[in-house]
């Protein structure tokens, strides 16, 4: 018996549209940052992030036509950030999260970035096993990151995201998530 159908409430969404994200849909991201971060963004700070369009890029997931998810990146130079990624719970273990950072990295290649890096609760297993299999290495730790909880944060970083070798990681990462669809169809990757 498949995954699929042992745990159909846990198959991957595969009709995630991906679109940049817009000022009508930080309602809902906020709703979603509320649920996930003790500290959450405001919404002037999102609003500040998406005015910075040649350094910043947003992009919100939508399933039925609601928001239920969202990431952002920074670049500088050759550099991309992961400033944030976030699903509604409701969508966790759906690999939204997933679409939604291959997205961003592919994005961040595009650009030209060699490296790539983010910080992590030092806590939050789940998100430290997805930036593993997409190749972040733990390379240090930020002491009370998180001020709200005085919690640490490991900086995780891609070193060489132009190599041949790492495009064929995040191909192998589209391949696994094309294969878990129904119909694979990957639509759902496109941006607007």
């Amino acid at each position: 018996m498949s995954a699929v159908a042992r745990f159909p409430d846990r198959y991957p969404i595969d009709d995630l549209e991906l679109v940049r994200m817009r000022r009508r849909h930080l309602r809902k991201v906020l709703s979603i940052e509320a649920s996930v971060y003790p500290r959450p963004w405001s919404a002037s700070l999102f609003l500040s992030e998406l005015a910075q369009r040649s350094s910043r890029s947003y992009l919100v997931g939508r399933h039925q036509g609601i928001t239920i998810a969202y990431a952002g990146m920074m670049f500088t130079g050759r550099e991309a950030h992961v400033t944030n990624i976030a699903v509604d719970p409701d969508f966790h273990g759906r690999k939204v999260g997933t679409r939604l950072l291959l997205t961003m990295v592919y994005e961040a290649l595009a650009r030209g970035c060699e490296r790539i890096s983010l910080e992590v609760r030092v806590t939050n297993g789940a998100a430290m096993s997805m930036y593993g299999k997409f190749g972040f290495i733990t390379t240090g730790i930020r002491k009370g990151y998180y001020i709200e909880t005085n919690e640490d944060a490991y900086i995780m970083i891609v070193e060489d995201a132009l190599s041949s070798a790492y495009r064929g990681r995040m191909q192998s990462i589209r391949d696994e998530l094309d294969d878990l669809s129904d119909d694979g169809d990957d639509s759902d990757d496109s941006i607007e």
